[in-house]
């Protein structure tokens, strides 16, 4: 899970990346319709997703998605829990 990653709900989009600590770093959140930033952050400043969620509690589904993301992208599918009534 190397790399810069794209979380995008209702219109918004936030671009984060791993930290040294495997923790999420936010990097910029702009609105997918124009290129006007909503949050842009320096390096060495990036805000852990906690951080984030306390800077812009307004953004809270988007929160949520880059967490969603993360963790999709964390776990690998053959260790995800399966639905209750399928079968390997």
């Amino acid at each position: 899970m190397d790399g810069i990653h794209r979380t995008e709900v209702d219109g918004l989009q936030a671009i984060w990346h791993l930290n040294q600590r495997h923790e999420i770093a936010i990097m910029f959140v702009h609105n997918t319709s124009d290129p006007t930033a909503i949050a842009s952050f320096e390096p060495g400043d990036y805000p852990d997703l906690v951080q984030a969620r306390e800077l812009l509690p307004e953004l809270a589904k988007l929160w949520d998605a880059v967490r969603h993301d993360f963790w999709t992208a964390a776990i690998p599918a053959h260790r995800r829990p399966r639905p209750p009534g399928t079968s390997a």
